[in-house]
């Protein structure tokens, strides 16, 4: 019984810890933009001008005999 006496204000605490964060997320405009992120995980990005494929596969390559 006594565990009920620290675990339900407990509880209350967390949930009014949590009501708080979402507010302040909310306030500060997490959730204005919903469609755009998901639109964002479907674009593919293009390699950086840099970079070649070849390169990644001298990397694979080096990683590989670093293996044996």
């Amino acid at each position: 019984m006594s565990g009920l006496a620290i675990l339900i204000p407990v509880a209350l605490l967390m949930g009014l810890a949590g009501l708080a964060f979402f507010f302040w997320a909310m306030r500060n405009g997490q959730f204005e933009d919903l469609d755009g992120a998901a639109q964002r995980v479907l674009i593919d990005e293009e390699a950086p001008a840099d970079r070649t494929p070849s390169d990644d596969e001298d990397v694979r390559g080096k990683a590989n005999n670093a293996e044996a």
